[in-house]
C-alpha cells in the first residue's frame, strides 16, 4: 500500500497583526498548496491562527479568512496571554489531528522556504527540526547583542538551548504528545522542547525585514521571557548570590582586621567614604539576592495555583471531528509511511 500523506499543521501566534495577517495567510495558503501538488503533505494540512487577544482588527481578518478558506483554522483566546501560550495552544489543538506541526511568527519573516527542508528531515527520522537563523543581520545592534549576550548565559546555566533559534521549528505527533505532559504554568518552550529527547536535526534558514508593521515583542517582553527562561530551567542564580554572599563576608573580615590594627595603633580615621560606599554596595547585593530569591517563590506560588495557562473564547474550524489514528510509537518502521 502506499505510505500515507504527512498531515501538516501551520501554527501562527497573531498579536495585533493586522497589517500582515492577511498576506501571511495568503502566501502560508499557497505553500501549502504547493506542497500538496508535490505530493508531500496531505490535503488535510491546516493552517492554525491564533489570535492572542489583539486589540485591532486581527480577530475581524482571522474570522474573514476562515469564512472563505476552510484549511485555516482560528482559535482566539479571551485576552492577551503571551506568545508561548498562543504556540502552546496551537500545538496541543493539532496533536490529535496532524502527524506534523510547524509553528512559525505572523510576519514571516522567517523564511517559509525552510518547510520544505523541514520535511526532508521529518521524512528522515527526526521528530524535532529546529529552524536556527544563519545571521542576526536584521536585528539592531541592542537587540543583536543582547540576544548572544542571552544564549550564552542559559547554556552557562546549565539551559540545553539552541543558539539562534526562536519559535520557528517542526515537531512531530509524538513530541506534541509528550509536550502536553508537561504542565508548568512558566512557559519557555525553546528551553523546554530540547529537554524532551527525541531525534532531531536543525535546518538554517534566512530571515527577511519586516513587510509591515513593527516587532509586538517589545524590551519588556523580551525581558520577561529571558527572566522565565533563567529561572524555569536553572537554579544556579541561587548559588551565585551565596557565593557572592561568602565572598562579601571574607571581605568584612579583612576590613574588621584592617579597621582594628587602625584603631589600635592610635591613628585616627574618618571613615566616611568607606561607610557610604560599603552601605550601597551591600545593600544593592542584598536587594539583588532578595529580588532573586522572590524570583523563584514568586514562580512556586504562581504554579502552585494551578491556574489555566491561557483560556480559549471560540474555535472556528470545519474539521471538529477529524482524528486520526493513535500517534506513531515506533519511530524507524515509520520512516517512509
Amino acid at each position: 500500500m502506499a505510505a500515507e500523506k504527512t498531515v501538516l499543521f501551520l501554527v501562527v501566534p497573531c498579536y495585533n497583526e493586522e497589517e500582515v495577517i492577511v498576506s501571511s495567510a495568503e502566501e502560508l495558503e499557497k505553500k501549502l498548496s504547493g506542497l500538496e501538488k508535490e505530493g508531500r503533505i496531505s490535503g488535510r494540512s491546516r493552517i492554525v491562527l491564533v489570535n492572542d487577544g489583539s486589540k485591532d482588527k486581527t480577530p475581524k481578518l482571522i474570522h474573514g479568512l476562515h469564512e472563505t478558506k476552510e484549511n485555516i483554522v482560528c482559535i482566539n483566546f479571551s485576552r492577551n496571554f503571551g506568545h508561548q501560550s498562543a504556540v502552546l495552544a496551537g500545538y496541543l489543538y493539532a496533536m490529535d489531528k496532524c502527524d506534523a506541526v510547524i509553528s512559525i511568527d505572523a510576519d514571516l519573516q522567517q523564511d517559509i522556504g525552510a518547510i520544505d527542508r523541514f520535511l526532508d528531515e521529518y521524512d528522515k527520522g527526526a521528530d524535532i527540526v529546529y529552524g536556527v537563523r544563519n545571521s542576526r543581520d536584521t536585528d539592531g545592534f541592542g537587540k543583536k547583542v543582547t540576544s548572544q549576550m542571552f544564549y550564552g548565559l542559559m547554556r552557562k546555566l546549565g539551559c540545553e538551548i539552541i543558539p539562534n533559534h526562536a519559535d520557528y521549528r517542526l515537531l512531530s505527533n509524538r513530541v506534541l504528545h509528550a509536550l502536553s505532559e508537561y504542565k508548568e504554568h512558566n512557559l519557555f518552550l525553546r528551553g523546554l522542547i530540547p529537554t524532551l529527547g527525541f531525534p532531531s536535526a536543525i535546518v538554517h534558514f534566512d530571515v527577511h525585514e519586516r513587510k509591515a508593521g513593527k516587532s509586538k515583542y517589545t524590551l519588556r517582553k523580551m525581558l520577561r521571557l529571558a527572566s522565565d527562561g533563567i529561572t524555569s530551567f536553572s537554579i544556579k542564580p541561587m548559588h551565585i548570590i551565596f557565593n557572592i554572599g561568602v565572598i562579601a563576608v571574607a571581605a568584612s573580615l579583612v576590613n574588621i582586621i584592617y579597621t582594628l590594627i587602625v584603631f589600635f595603633s592610635g591613628h585616627t580615621v574618618s571613615g566616611w567614604s568607606t561607610i557610604v560606599i560599603s552601605i550601597w554596595l551591600f545593600g544593592g547585593l542584598q536587594l539583588i539576592a532578595t529580588g532573586c530569591i522572590g524570583e523563584y517563590i514568586g514562580k512556586n506560588y504562581i504554579e502552585s495555583k494551578q491556574r489555566p495557562r491561557y483560556i480559549i473564547e471560540s474555535i472556528e474550524s470545519c474539521d471538529k471531528n477529524l482524528k486520526l489514528a493513535p500517534q506513531r510509537t515506533d519511530h524507524e518502521t515509520d520512516i517512509n509511511r
